[in-house]
C-alpha cells in the first residue's frame, strides 16, 4: 500500500464514521470560540480607541470595524470590514479560527509555488514537527541529514519511525541506507507496506551550504522514497520571484512536501506547508499541532497577503542581498579568514567555545551584533560565529565588519 492509499483509506474511514473534518468559515453569533472576555472580537483599531476614546470622536458614526463577532451576513475579507482585522485567532481553525483571509493566503501561496495546496501553520518548528509526526508511522524508514534542524529531529522522535542519519550532504552514505532498507523490504514481506522518506534542509542554518536537491530526488525515485524539504532559510531569497531553492532547482513536482517559514526572509509570523490536496486534507484531520492550537490572528493574514505581493516583485532586493554576500566573501578571502558555505549565512569556525564567545563579545563592543554558536546547537569542537548578511546592510557596514574580524580573529 502506498502512503497515498494509506492516507486516503484513513480519510475514507473518518468519513464513514462521520468524523471527517474540514475548514469552515465562521457563521452567526460566536458561541464556539475561546474568546471568553470578548477581546478577540475587537480589531486593532477598536482596541486603540477603547484605550484612547478621544482619538476618534467619530468612531460611533457608522464606522463599525468589528472583526466579525456576527458573521451572519457573510464575511468577505475583500472588504475586511475594517481596514483592521482582529489580533486574535480566538480558536482552532477547525472551530472558529478559520478566517477567510487565511484561505486567500493559502491560495496565493499555492499559486506562488505552483503546487496543489498549502496549509498555514503557526511556526516553522511546529510545521516540521507536525508534518513529520503525522504522516510517518512506526516502521516507516526515514533518512535524515545529520545537520537537520531540531524540529525535524523532534518530529522523528514523535513519529517513532526507523531513523537513518546520513552524513551531511553525503549522497553515497544516503544511497547506502536506501539500498540496505530496499533489500530488507524485498526479503521481509512484513516490511512491504512501509514507506521510505528522505528529509533535508535546502539551505542549512548553521553551515550556510546547500543540499544537492536534484541528486537527492534522483536517489529517491530510484529507491521509491518520498522527499520532504525544509526551505526555512531559502524562501524569498532564491529562485523566480523568491520561491526558494526547490523551485530554482526545478524539482517541485518531485517533492512530497516543503516547509517554509515567514519569520526569516519574509519578516512575518507563521509558516506553511506546500504539498498536494490529499496530504493537506490528511493533515487537517490528523495533525495535532494544527488541530489543538489557536489559529494565527487574521491581522497577520493581511500581513502575509501584502508581503507576498512585495516579495514576488522585489528582484532588486534579492540582487542586493547576493551582491553583499559576494562582497563579504571576497573580503574574508582577502583577510584570509576561513568560512563555510556560499550563502548569506556565513559561519566562521573558531572551534573552542571560549574563543567564539570572546570574539563575539569583541565584535559587539565595536557595534556589530554577532553571536557565538556553541554545542549543542553545533557539534563539539565546532563553536563558531554565525554571521547573517542582509540586503539592507551597506557596503560600508560590511567592509567595517570584515576589518573588525581581521583585527580580532588574528589576535584573539
Amino acid at each position: 500500500m502506498s502512503v497515498e492509499q494509506r492516507w486516503q483509506q484513513a480519510l475514507d474511514q473518518l468519513k464513514q464514521q462521520g468524523r471527517y473534518r474540514s475548514f469552515r468559515r465562521p457563521i452567526g453569533i460566536d458561541f464556539t470560540s475561546n474568546d471568553y472576555l470578548g477581546y478577540g472580537n475587537q480589531t486593532v483599531n477598536e482596541k486603540r480607541l477603547i484605550a484612547n476614546p478621544q482619538e476618534n470622536s467619530n468612531s460611533q458614526n457608522g464606522n463599525d470595524y468589528s472583526s466579525g463577532s456576527d458573521y451572519s451576513s457573510g464575511s468577505d475579507c475583500s472588504n475586511e470590514r475594517a481596514n483592521s482585522l482582529s489580533r486574535s485567532g480566538i480558536a482552532s481553525r477547525l472551530l472558529r479560527g478559520n478566517h477567510p483571509i487565511w484561505e486567500e493566503v493559502e491560495e496565493m501561496l499555492a499559486r506562488f509555488h505552483e503546487c496543489e495546496a498549502v496549509l498555514m501553520m503557526n511556526s516553522g518548528y511546529v510545521a516540521n514537527e507536525g508534518l513529520i509526526a503525522t504522516i510517518m508511522e512506526p516502521g516507516d524508514w526515514v533518512a535524515s541529514d545529520e545537520l537537520n534542524h531540531a524540529c525535524i529531529v523532534d518530529g522523528l522522535r514523535l513519529a517513532r519511525c526507523q531513523r537513518y542519519s546520513f552524513r551531511h550532504n553525503d549522497l553515497n552514505h544516503l544511497e547506502a541506507g536506501l539500498k540496505a532498507v530496499t533489500e530488507k523490504k524485498k526479503n521481509d514481506p512484513s516490511e512491504a507496506d512501509r514507506a521510505k522518506f528522505i528529509i533535508t534542509e535546502s539551505l542549512f542554518s548553521m553551515d550556510g551550504d546547500f543540499a544537492p536537491l536534484i541528486e537527492i530526488c534522483s536517489l529517491a525515485e530510484r529507491y521509491g522514497a518520498l522527499v520532504i524539504v525544509d526551505e526555512a532559510h531559502a524562501t524569498g531569497c532564491w529562485g523566480k520571484m523568491g520561491r526558494g531553492l526547490i523551485d530554482a532547482a526545478g524539482v517541485r513536482s518531485r517533492i512530497l512536501a516543503s516547509v517554509h517559514t515567514g519569520g526569516k526572509a519574509l519578516g512575518l509570523p507563521g509558516a506553511y506547508i506546500a504539498t498536494n490536496s490529499l496530504l493537506k486534507n490528511y493533515l487537517i484531520n490528523r495533525c495535532r499541532q494544527l488541530i489543538f492550537t489557536t489559529a494565527l490572528p487574521p491581522e497577520i493574514g493581511r500581513w502575509w497577503r501584502d508581503q507576498l505581493v512585495t516579495v514576488q516583485s522585489d528582484d532588486d532586493r534579492r540582487q542586493s542581498l547576493h551582491d553583499r554576500v559576494e562582497l563579504f566573501h571576497q573580503l574574508l578571502q582577502k583577510y584570509q579568514i576561513p568560512f563555510l558555505g556560499k550563502s548569506y549565512i556565513v559561519p566562521i569556525i573558531l572551534h573552542q567555545d571560549e574563543r567564539a564567545v570572546q570574539v563575539a563579545n569583541s565584535l559587539q563592543a565595536q557595534g556589530f551584533d554577532v553571536r557565538a554558536i556553541r554545542p549543542p546547537s553545533v557539534p563539539l569542537g565546532t563553536a563558531r560565529l554565525r554571521i547573517s548578511i542582509h540586503a539592507d546592510h551597506t557596503p560600508e557596514q560590511i567592509t567595517a565588519l570584515a576589518e573588525a574580524l581581521n583585527e580580532i580573529i588574528h589576535t584573539v
